[in-house]
């Protein structure tokens, strides 16, 4: 099985930084889901103000069935995060392991 990189890269509006790092760390905690190894957040280096999330799945068929999980408290949290982003700004990269 191939494991599947999902990532989203944006840049939120510098006022909202507090905002966002907390609505982060809590977002961190409540994301888990079957196949799902690892979630992340980095912040782009020599870009304040960039984060790009990564999701690690155990496979395609693990990252295709992620959007089937309902969670209303992380939905409210993933609208905050939209709230932050500044327009035209987001970035999505699907990665799909070479297998050998």
């Amino acid at each position: 099985m191939s494991k599947v990189i999902f990532t989203i890269r944006y840049d939120i509006f510098p006022d909202k930084r507090d905002d966002y790092l907390k609505v982060i760390k809590e977002l961190k905690s409540l994301i888990k889901g079957d196949g799902l190894e690892s979630y992340s957040v980095f912040e782009v280096k020599g870009k304040p103000n960039c984060f790009e999330e990564m999701y690690m799945y155990q496979s395609k068929e693990a990252w295709e069935n992620a959007d089937e999980m309902e969670d209303e408290r992380i939905d409210i949290l993933m609208t905050k995060i939209s709230d932050m982003i500044k327009d035209k700004s987001t970035h999505y990269t699907t990665l799909f392991e070479v297998e050998s």
